[in-house]
């Protein structure tokens, strides 16, 4: 029996391995930031006019309103100093937010809802924190996996290093599923009813978009905040 695939813009373009086409959507969001990005610069190149409130909604401002949101998921999981941590928490909250986002559209899936992309995200989170924290203690960051006691280390390593491991698969994981299954429930419930009801989930999987963009970012703030952290 031949298995239904619901249409899609990117499958309508040829591509139709789920992966690729995740891959090539996701190009797409990215594509979309980098245009909003310039326009944004435009936008802040007059340093005095940049310094006035805009009276209606612009680039600027939704880039000043992400900015802040950020930054304040950055102090929350970081700390002081954690202005330094806001391009990549930035990336990672406007990338998976917009990335989720875009499976609202008709005819998109959301390129979060396949694995190897939130696999790859928790991969750069699980890269850049360690990185982080060999920066902040160099080679003393290894302190880190072997607890406070000398007796305990050769435990204590094996169990940091299990935990820091699994990480990026729960960071990939929790994204994914979250995902794929708020798409389904979408893509079941607005081909059963037109009207109405659609509505209400497309409200709802709003909502999910936005707390996974949080988590996620979240998640990867508090993890490099263990990692710089002097208090072990």
């Amino acid at each position: 029996m031949e298995q239904h695939h619901p249409f899609t813009w990117v499958g309508a373009a040829g591509v139709h391995d789920p992966t690729t086409a995740a891959l090539v959507t996701s190009g797409l969001v990215a594509a979309g930031l980098i245009a909003f990005a310039f326009r944004v610069r435009s936008q802040l190149a007059d340093t005095e006019r940049a310094l006035v409130p805009e009276p209606r909604v612009t680039a600027r401002g939704i880039a000043e309103t992400l900015t802040e949101a950020v930054t304040g998921i950055a102090e929350a999981g970081i700390g002081h100093h954690a202005e330094r941590f806001v391009p990549l928490l930035g990336t990672f909250f406007v990338l998976i937010l917009c990335s989720n986002l875009v499976g609202l559209l008709p005819g998109f899936s959301p390129p979060t809802s396949d694995i190897n992309i939130t696999l790859g995200l928790g991969l750069v989170a699980f890269v850049m924190y360690n990185v982080y924290g060999i920066q902040a203690h160099k080679a003393s960051y290894v302190k880190q996996f072997l607890g406070p006691m000398l007796l305990m280390a050769p435990l204590m390593l094996v169990i940091e290093l299990v935990s820091h491991a699994f990480r990026p698969a729960s960071l990939g994981i929790r994204l994914f599923a979250n995902m794929f299954a708020d798409h389904q429930v979408l893509e079941t419930f607005t081909s059963l009813t037109k009207l109405v009801v659609p509505v209400i989930f497309y409200a709802f999987g709003s909502f999910v978009c936005l707390v996974q963009a949080f988590v996620f970012t979240m998640l990867s703030a508090v993890y490099i905040g263990l990692a710089i952290s002097h208090d072990h």
